[in-house]
């Protein structure tokens, strides 16, 4: 079967990706997350301060790229990706940040567009009047990532900046739910989880991505498991830790696959039933391809690269990352064909660091 005949059946609906192979090769090398922490760091500044400046003000106004209408996105997005895939048919990217490119005209639309307000890491988008139905929008939180195909499988939403606006998921599981990474702490989300059965585990796929863990931890009274090469001063009270190369069970149906090279403790999820990794910053799909995101390696892109390839081994046909958009591949077989494609151009981008 030829490369360019297999094709990826993307997870986000209604977004346009790379259809082949091929593409996807030629446009995994200038995938990357601009996360922009340098304006990220401008936007806390801008939010701390008690009398708001010049610039605050400034940054707070809409970007002039937006169409006329209600929804609008402000100078302080920090490019995060979050709402141009939650909401596709609203938001677009337009000079390194994001924009509304069509106001919502339906009742689907603005749901959409309003659970991506509340997901902004940044309260970058906003709106010319306050919403009167966003009380609506918060209860649809925690939001199913696919009823049908994932059944017990949700997306947290409320994104933190402390994470550069990582997304969170939580796992039903009748030994005890999970929550992976950590979203941005609000009592509203974490009533709507507790109706759900709480958190047993709050797994933490690496260092970039814990948020308010300690929030989640104490409200729940659940465990925290992190790899100890990734534990730093605010994770140190953390209640496992993860020693070694694995890999780790979490009962029979889970296993956490040690994927170093993004940073040395990365972890990635594998829940065995619906067949689903959750690779964290390890590795996504971005609007530009596959993607490890090797400008914000803190580790070793090498070592990410044969993270990569050892992921091959394992039986899954979804990546649902921290960072970029889900992929569904139509089984394990084209999933190891893309991952092969994508990890041989790896090495032979990164060949002289083998020597």
């Amino acid at each position: 079967m030829a490369l360019a005949n297999i094709a990826i059946n993307l997870a986000s609906v209604g977004s346009n990706f790379p259809s082949s192979i091929d593409k996807l090769k030629n446009s995994s090398i200038k995938a990357q997350i601009n996360l922009r922490v340098s304006r990220n760091s401008l936007v806390k500044t801008v939010q701390s301060s008690s009398v708001e400046s010049d610039t605050g003000k400034w940054a707070r106004k809409r970007r002039p790229q937006n169409v006329d209408g209600d929804f609008f996105v402000d100078h302080t997005c920090i490019d995060c990706d979050t709402c141009r895939w939650m909401a596709p048919q609203v938001f677009t990217r337009v000079g390194e940040m994001s924009v509304v490119y069509k106001q919502p005209t339906s009742s689907e639309d603005r749901l959409k567009a309003l659970q991506a307000l509340l997901s902004c890491p940044t309260s970058s988008i906003r709106t010319k009047v306050p919403p009167p139905d966003i009380l609506e929008a918060q209860e649809t939180f925690p939001i199913p990532v696919d009823e049908k195909k994932l059944p017990g499988v949700y997306h947290c939403g409320y994104h933190s900046e402390k994470s550069y606006g990582a997304a969170s998921y939580l796992i039903i599981h009748p030994g005890g739910n999970i929550l992976i990474d950590s979203p941005r702490f609000t009592e509203k989300l974490a009533k709507e989880i507790e109706t759900m059965g709480g958190v047993r585990y709050l797994f933490l796929t690496h260092k970039d991505d814990v948020a308010d863990h300690a929030k989640w931890a104490t409200r729940f009274s659940c465990d925290r498991i992190l790899h100890s090469e990734d534990v730093e001063i605010c994770t140190a009270d953390v209640e496992m830790k993860l020693e070694g190369n694995g890999p780790w069970s979490l009962g029979d149906d889970i296993m956490l696959v040690h994927a170093p090279g993004h940073t040395e403790g990365t972890v990635c999820l594998l829940y065995k039933p619906l067949k689903i990794l959750f690779t964290g910053d390890h590795l996504m799909m971005t609007e530009s391809g596959l993607s490890i995101a090797e400008m914000y390696n803190k580790y070793s892109v090498p070592k990410q690269v044969d993270s990569v390839q050892k992921l091959i081994q394992f039986d899954f046909d979804w990546i649902i990352p921290g960072h970029g958009r889900r992929i569904q591949f139509k089984d394990v077989q084209e999933k190891n064909t893309i991952l092969e494609a994508f990890v041989r151009e790896k090495y032979k981008q990164y060949s002289s660091s083998y020597k």
